[in-house]
């Protein structure tokens, strides 16, 4: 028997690579795997979620910090999972409060005049996961941004403090949704 011999496909040999390329081609269609495009990781039996309203209760208050951070994480969980929203109770908890709001200096330079200031935000969450409480956990977050000193909190609030909240927002969704 030579080489070509062991080559050649008989009949039945024709029919066995036909039928395993046929259920392989069924097989694979069949295998299902989720991947999402904003890093959601939710397990399957978490349908909702609820956020309760952030009190602030840092010494130095923006007024509409509070309702800012609770609304946008609402829209965040909305835009970028398939959760629906429950007023309480949800299979998702986000609770807790402002507990910093801060401008400290930065940047010292000669006669100890600051070259910037910088904004802290910080937020307490109290994450529940009422399907596993195995992931549940009480922790804080903090954001901040710089900004020069020869301008007052007030001139800059309005343009760094979303930004804050951006970064403060992609934290607490990496740390409960995402589970980095």
């Amino acid at each position: 028997m030579t080489l070509t011999d062991n080559l050649r496909y008989t009949p039945i040999k024709k029919i066995l690579i036909t039928l395993i390329i046929l259920a392989g081609s069924f097989l694979i269609p069949s295998c299902k795997v989720a991947y999402t495009f904003t890093g959601a990781s939710i397990a399957a039996d978490v349908k909702t979620f609820s956020v309760y309203y952030f009190p602030n209760r840092a010494r130095l208050v923006n007024p509409t910090l509070s309702s800012d951070l609770t609304e946008q994480l609402k829209e965040k969980l909305l835009r970028q999972t398939s959760l629906r929203e429950e007023e309480e109770n949800g299979d998702l908890i986000f609770e807790g409060q402002i507990t910093n709001y801060e401008v400290r200096p930065m940047s010292i330079q000669k006669e100890d005049m600051a070259a910037q200031n910088r904004l802290t935000i910080s937020v307490r969450l109290k994450y529940t996961n009422n399907r596993n409480h195995e992931q549940d956990f009480d922790r804080t977050f903090s954001s901040y941004e710089d900004f020069p000193s020869n301008l007052n909190l007030t001139d800059v609030e309005s343009n760094i403090v979303p930004e804050i909240l951006e970064k403060l927002l992609d934290d607490i969704f990496n740390a409960t949704i995402a589970n980095w």
